[in-house]
């Protein structure tokens, strides 16, 4: 038995015009589907500048209905491409309502649904809880034309719960669109630190559930921010099989070998092996001695 797939990533830096980063986002998904990619995958908000190093009420103009102009526009690329479109998105649900939203797009142009970011960081230069209300359609997967996805954004991907729970309901690849940093005062030890810490995670996600990740991330400076890039692609052991330039931008098409998640889940059974009769606990905030 054969059964491969490539997914492509999506690498750029941005500017203040959003026209432009979406016409340069377009180009760089023919570019990808040019060599071969059928799952693609961008940059989180890749429609801007990342606006949430500020807590400013301009920016809430940026944010359009899901689905809306840009999964339309989208839509028509995916069809004419045939390719699958993850698109990272800030949504305006209502009235003073937002959330951060990636949308996805099947190889004929449709839309198969959204998935509203769970985990909101509040941090220097992530002010996100300003602006997005915290995800409230569960973990989502998308039954695509080459394969059941799962997708998470940015923060969740340090939340080994959410990877599990997106495994659990038959992601077989779990994506990460994807906008972080490192401050420019920061010294080259602490950002190689914080990069190896971003990939690791993710790669756990990878070794426990026996599946591949592709983790998508911008790059360029922006304001007191270098975007580190250094998207990658970790298969169902964990295994680098691909990581991006830090400051290029990079457009990528890697082959996933989707027969790996059998061999590995048999070989390394931890599901199998799972005590889920004993994880109540993890429903806790913390465990305290008096509990």
């Amino acid at each position: 038995m054969e059964r491969k797939i490539q997914v492509g990533l999506v690498q750029l830096s941005c500017s203040a015009d959003v026209s432009e980063n979406m016409s340069k986002t377009e180009s760089g998904i023919r570019a990808a589907a040019a060599q071969g990619a059928q799952i693609i995958c961008l940059q989180e908000l890749f429609r801007s500048l990342y606006f949430c190093d500020v807590e400013s009420y301009d920016n809430f103009s940026l944010a359009e209905a899901i689905p809306g102009p840009s999964t339309e526009r989208l839509s028509l690329l995916a069809k004419e491409l045939g390719v699958v479109l993850i698109a990272s998105l800030f949504e305006k649900r209502a009235e003073g309502l937002y959330h951060n939203t990636t949308a996805v797009l099947d190889a004929d142009g449709a839309y198969l649904g959204k998935y509203r970011k769970m985990h909101i960081p509040d941090d220097p230069g992530y002010y996100e809880k300003f602006y997005f209300t915290p995800g409230d359609l569960g973990y989502k997967v998308f039954k695509t034309k080459f394969a059941t996805i799962g997708v998470l954004i940015c923060w969740d991907q340090w939340y080994p719960e959410a990877a599990r729970i997106t495994s659990l309901m038959g992601a077989e690849i779990l994506f990460y669109p994807t906008a972080i940093g490192w401050a420019q005062h920061q010294t080259e030890e602490v950002n190689t630190d914080q990069y190896n810490a971003w990939q690791t995670i993710q790669r756990s996600h990878s070794v426990a559930n026996g599946v591949p990740v592709v983790s998508v991330n911008r790059t360029g400076v922006e304001g007191d921010m270098q975007f580190w890039g250094g998207s990658f692609v970790s298969n169902a052991q964990g295994r680098l099989l691909y990581q991006a330039p830090h400051v290029e931008e990079d457009i990528k098409v890697v082959t996933l070998d989707m027969i790996q998640s059998d061999y590995y889940r048999t070989h390394w059974p931890f599901l199998r092996d799972r005590r889920i009769d004993s994880y109540a606990p993890i429903q806790k905030r913390f465990i305290d001695d008096a509990e």
